[in-house]
């Protein structure tokens, strides 16, 4: 039997899964036929490519009945279309799918043309200068984002057929232009080269439907980068040979494959594009696969840091024969403090090793051993600068020692195109630096660090070493610990109670392996128990929604931060942020729109994905979303004190941040913490990560789930191991 053909516009969208393009929509059709809701719609459902409210499209495929939801239409093919009527330009213009073109200027522009609107964009499209308001700047935009919609959409012909997005679509275009097809055609693994947010798998997709082998060249070494690029992911900074063969071969899904992947690796490394090198790891020596920067930045660093330890000279030479005693007791009676035998140890490694580490649980004295060193270099007269990975850390840094302190990126004068401007040409001019938070050190940002500072300053690292590890590849502060070439203090004593804070005692008690008191009689530390996932997920909606706000005044949008240990399942991250979003923003109110697969509406709280340094926001940096600007096809984020705008095609950098994952709050701290622990998530679940997400709130915890997740976290102080050869590299 022939498809049935079924023309009109979108709608609305009602369902989107950005992983395989389910969509059920609803759509008004060109002509009347039975089974139309009431509004006019009718129901399409089918693997579809994103699409946007006022769209012009034509469905093929046939009529079903479901039994729950009735009459719908199940689309097997879409054709994005022109609309024929004056209402549909005039929604399909103001959809903003053209730069330039929003809702009231599409009013404008049909109210002028009429039916003949698309046909003036097409041949006369100077001829807008005709409608009110449109002048000549808006008029040469309005043209030059017509023609390239024109062209994608000959981009999208080609791509539908192989499951791409109509978003990734124009970002293909966007990086080849005119050249797209021909450049996917000759090799689409080049797709996850050179296109952020196209991975190994979506160009592995568009290759085997175009008929490249299974075990095709490029195939393969496609697959190794991918591999390699995971394991960097996970933390790794290289991988074993054999263990990426294998890991290769199975992603991949190529069996006896191993020679292949194994001359892949030959090729790759012939070129360039991974280094190998021989790196002890237990027992023996294994042949260590690196992508270059990691290689580069894992023996760079490690040259640095043995060149600071060995080099005799240092810029506070004049500290090494203090009279300590006295010199720190002065110190003691001007600050009004009274420290430590560990605290006065801590200050006395940082101002006589060139490189020394600070590590201790909360309220353990480290803000108060670092307001002392800082005291001591201002009476001696040296300089010194803070700096944090992040720009909420380097904040609280501030707050804590009353200096000013920065990131460590606008520290070495980050630029983009240009990379750091300060290295070993243009270096700090400081005695001493300080970096808090140094758990959230990674092995690159550490080497260009180090490349800025002089061999003979010092350098102090303070962080909690029993936190997670940080988000980029490495094990900074393990390593260097373990290295045994740096002076290391870990205080211990607990000063911080905070009128019997259970945060602070619950968060050193899960440290030393022991279950926190979940009673509920404390102020600020509660437990609520619920063993069903879905319904701990609702359970922690009322709790963010309603019963925080109502019994302790806090605000749920600004003063809460929902704290997950995974992505999947009914109370994983994106489920969690779903609902979250329905509770605290729901629709109806505000502007909206769905964008890379995600709907994203004003007021939504949405968080930064990767280092975009041209924007000047990184990994981990959460903002609101301002306004959606239909014209200039924008996105605008509000982060702190300023607002950020992102083209709809950048906009897959974010993602909603109602509630986000333990290891995206690294380096933050939030009024409330809320955090589901169940034992659905029992892959996760791990003394380091609960540690780090209490550790996380300043006034209350609350916990939902069960004591039992909540003892197989606290249980399994295994260290997810790391392959790293910077330890390796400071013994050598």
């Amino acid at each position: 039997m022939a498809p049935e053909l079924l023309k009109g516009a979108v709608e609305r969208i009602t369902y989107y899964n950005e992983e395989n393009g389910y969509t059920v929509l609803r759509m008004r059709p060109e002509q009347l036929r039975l089974g139309l809701a009431r509004d006019g719609t009718v129901a399409v459902v089918g693997m579809l490519p994103e699409l946007q409210p006022g769209e012009a499209v034509e469905f093929e495929g046939e009529w079903v009945t479901d039994p729950r939801y009735g009459q719908q239409f199940r689309a097997e093919k879409v054709r994005q279309s022109t609309p024929a009527t004056v209402e549909g330009m005039r929604r399909y213009l103001g959809s903003g799918l053209i730069k330039g073109i929003g809702p009231k200027t599409a009013e404008k522009i049909v109210d002028r043309f009429g039916v003949q609107t698309l046909d003036v964009l097409d041949r006369s499209p100077d001829r807008l200068l005709e409608v009110p308001d449109v002048g000549k700047k808006r008029m040469l935009l309005i043209r030059k984002a017509w023609a390239e919609q024109q062209a994608i959409k000959q981009v999208m012909l080609f791509l539908q057929g192989h499951e791409i997005s109509t978003s990734l679509a124009i970002k293909i275009y966007k990086s080849y232009g005119d050249d797209a097809v021909s450049k996917v055609q000759e090799n689409p693994y080049r797709l996850a080269r050179d296109i952020w947010g196209i991975g190994f798998l979506t160009a592995d997709r568009i290759a085997r439907s175009l008929g490249l082998p299974d075990d095709s060249p490029h195939r393969m070494e496609a697959g190794v980068i991918y591999a390699l690029n995971e394991a960097t992911n996970d933390g790794h900074t290289f991988v074993p040979r054999p263990t990426l063969t294998a890991q290769a071969a199975e992603l991949l899904r190529l069996e006896g494959a191993a020679d292949g992947i194994e001359a892949a690796v030959d090729r790759l490394h012939a070129r360039e594009e991974v280094m190998i090198d021989e790196v002890p790891q237990e027992a023996a020596a294994v042949e260590a696969v690196y992508l270059p920067p990691l290689f580069y930045a894992e023996v760079g660093a490690a040259r640095r840091l043995r060149m600071m330890i060995d080099l005799p000279a240092s810029r506070l030479d004049d500290l090494r024969g203090a009279r300590w005693a006295w010199f720190l007791t002065t110190l003691e009676a001007e600050s009004q403090i009274q420290l430590t035998e560990q605290q006065r140890d801590a200050v006395r490694q940082a101002l006589t090793s060139k490189i020394s580490i600070l590590t201790g649980g909360p309220g353990t004295g480290k803000t108060t051993t670092l307001r002392t060193v800082i005291a001591a270099l201002r009476a001696t007269g040296h300089r010194f600068v803070l700096c944090s990975p992040t720009g909420r850390a380097a904040k609280r840094l501030a707050e804590a020692t009353g200096e000013s302190a920065q990131t460590i990126h606008r520290l070495l004068g980050y630029s983009p195109g240009e990379g750091f401007t300060r290295n070993e040409d243009d270096p700090l001019d400081a005695d001493m630096i300080v970096v808090d938070e140094a758990s959230m050190v990674d092995l690159v940002l550490l080497y260009n660090l180090l490349k800025a500072i002089p061999a003979e300053a010092h350098l102090l690292l303070v962080g909690d070493v029993d936190q997670l590890p940080s988000v980029g590849a490495g094990d900074v502060l393990r390593d260097l610990i373990h290295s045994g070439r740096v002076s290391f203090t870990r205080l211990d004593v607990i000063f911080r109670q905070e009128g019997g804070s259970l945060i602070i005692r619950n968060a050193h008690r899960i440290n030393r392996g022991e279950q926190p008191d979940t009673r509920n009689e404390g102020e600020d530390f509660f437990f609520f128990g619920e063993e069903d996932p879905e319904a701990a997920a609702r359970l922690v909606v009322d709790v963010v929604q309603n019963r925080i706000p109502q019994r302790f005044g806090y605000d749920a949008l600004t003063d809460v931060q929902v704290l997950v240990p995974m992505y999947r399942g009914p109370a994983g991250v994106d489920a969690l942020n779903i609902a979250l979003q329905a509770a605290l923003n729901p629709p109806g109110r505000r502007a909206e729109r769905r964008i890379m697969g995600r709907l994203f509406r004003v007021g939504d709280k949405v968080m930064q994905t990767r280092n975009n340094y041209e924007k000047d926001v990184f990994n981990g940096d959460i903002g609101r979303v301002h306004a959606l600007d239909f014209e200039e096809q924008a996105l605008i984020v509000a982060l702190e004190d300023r607002l950020i705008s992102y083209d709809w095609s950048e906009c897959d950098e974010l993602v909603h941040a109602f509630a986000i994952s333990v290891h995206k709050s690294q380096g933050s701290e939030y009024p409330v913490v809320v955090m589901p622990v169940l034992t659905q998530h029992y892959m996760m679940l791990q003394r380091n990560l609960l540690y780090t997400a209490i550790t996380r709130a300043r006034k209350l915890v609350v916990l939902v789930g069960t004591r039992k997740a909540i003892a197989i976290a606290v249980r399994n102080n295994e260290v997810v191991h790391r392959y790293s050869g910077l330890e390796y590299r400071l013994k050598a």
